[in-house]
């Protein structure tokens, strides 16, 4: 983790703590908290997001209100800084819970949500490339580069995830991503999937992944440990056991953000590293980079 990292994630525990004791619903400290990763251009998300082969950054995202178990998701979202906001207001303004593709990038822009800066030409070349590469040569690009998707957690940029419990006793989560390095144009993983990669329910808890998608997806990780939450498991626990499994039946690697309804929390992963923090409002915020 870079110092800059460290710095965001700290100015992110901040602002979320500050307003939660300014009695802010805990979706919209999840949005405030992710909004800021999501700028900084240090994450995996928003400005510093992965491209994928063609060369274009494609974005999802997800969030969810465990108070009404609403929920709002992006997926594969183009030219957006902040992939959350618009997941939300895809919860607060559609009856839907998840937009995919052109159409959520339009739905975004109809919202006002802001944009990335304007492409270099770098950017736009690489683009209309890959509009005419054919499919083959994706296809044989990703396997020549397929392992990139196990080293995931050792590139320096990881994807954003937040959850918090307010003083209504409401909790939500969420989570931002660009998604693997050199992925297939199209590939959606974890993120944008209720259940997958966020899930919050104020009889659980709230719990957030990251880590390979893939794997994340096979197991229903979120909603999986928020079952062992409603059972009374602790949330090291219920994180250990669910992390274990899924590299056992997977291989797969992931991390999570667990906090109980009770406001127990932990941060586990099975992953070399995975940049995270938490903070209760005395001295300065926890903020590392292992957690096992």
């Amino acid at each position: 983790m870079s110092a800059g990292q460290a710095r965001c994630l700290e100015q992110a525990l901040v602002e979320g703590y500050r307003l939660l004791t300014e009695g802010i619903p805990s979706v919209q400290v999840v949005e405030a908290a992710i909004r800021i990763l999501e700028a900084s251009g240090l994450f995996n998300a928003g400005l510093g997001s992965n491209r994928q082969l063609d060369q274009v950054q494609r974005m999802d995202a997800s969030i969810m209100d465990g108070r009404t178990l609403q929920g709002g998701a992006v997926a594969s979202i183009e030219r957006v800084m902040h992939p959350i906001t618009a997941a939300r207001l895809v919860m607060e303004r559609t009856p839907h819970v998840l937009l995919a593709g052109t159409p959520a990038t339009r739905f975004a822009r109809y919202c006002r949500v802001e944009r990335l800066p304007r492409q270099g030409p770098m950017r736009r070349r690489a683009g209309r490339q890959g509009e005419t590469r054919a499919t083959a040569t994706l296809v044989k690009l990703y396997r020549d580069m397929a392992h990139s998707m196990r080293t995931k957690q050792a590139r320096g940029k990881e994807t954003v995830g937040a959850v918090a419990l307010d003083v209504r006793g409401a909790v939500a989560a969420g989570a931002s991503t660009g998604g693997v390095n050199v992925m297939l144009p199209g590939r959606v993983g974890d993120t944008p999937l209720i259940g997958c990669g966020v899930y919050a329910d104020d009889e659980s808890g709230a719990v957030s992944m990251t880590g390979l998608g893939e794997s994340i997806i096979r197991v229903s990780a979120a909603k999986e440990i928020a079952c062992l939450l409603e059972q009374g498991w602790t949330p090291v626990r219920a994180a250990d056991v669910l992390l274990t499994r899924l590299v056992r039946r997977t291989g797969g690697s992931a991390g999570a953000l667990v906090l109980s309804a009770s406001g127990a929390f932990a941060i586990r992963h099975v992953t070399p590293r995975m940049a995270a923090g938490h903070w209760n409002g005395i001295g300065s915020p926890t903020v590392r980079d292992h957690f096992r």
